[in-house]
């Protein structure tokens, strides 16, 4: 089987999001403890509940591990289109999927840290770009 290149980006950004996963629960359920919240007595909560009772710095992890699942599915998706579409390995998808992958890897690291909301929407609104222009270059060899 040929080495499809787009797909290295997508693989990536996936084995980053469990990065994510395992650093928020190895950060959340400390917090948890130390609030003296038992997960066997909670029941319906929602994301809110927690922002109420955790550490903020705690809670970052978790909101960047959903913001994961959110806008990169388009990113997976439109990668997919390209791959179906035979053209994996076009230059100028894989630059932009490797930009978007690893913009999206330094989204994570300012939200997860220092979580400072200027650079974070810089970050945002150019993998977005990145976004944009894959599903510009997915429309054109699908249409």
């Amino acid at each position: 089987m040929a080495k499809i290149a787009l797909l290295q980006p997508v693989v990536t950004l996936i084995a980053w999001t469990l990065v994510m996963f395992g650093w928020m629960l190895a950060t959340r359920l400390p917090a948890l403890r130390n609030a003296g919240i038992s997960m066997a007595g909670l029941v319906g909560t929602k994301a809110a509940h927690a922002d109420r009772s955790l550490p903020a710095a705690a809670q970052w992890k978790a909101h960047n591990y959903n913001h994961l699942m959110e806008q990169p599915t388009l990113f997976y998706a439109v990668c997919g289109a390209l791959v179906l579409a035979g053209t994996g390995n076009h230059a100028g998808s894989v630059a932009l999927a490797w930009g978007y992958t690893l913009i999206r890897i330094a989204h994570s690291l300012v939200q997860a840290t220092v979580n400072k909301v200027k650079p974070r929407f810089i970050l945002f609104v150019l993998s977005t770009a990145c976004l944009i222009g894959l599903t510009l270059i997915a429309m054109t060899q699908v249409f």
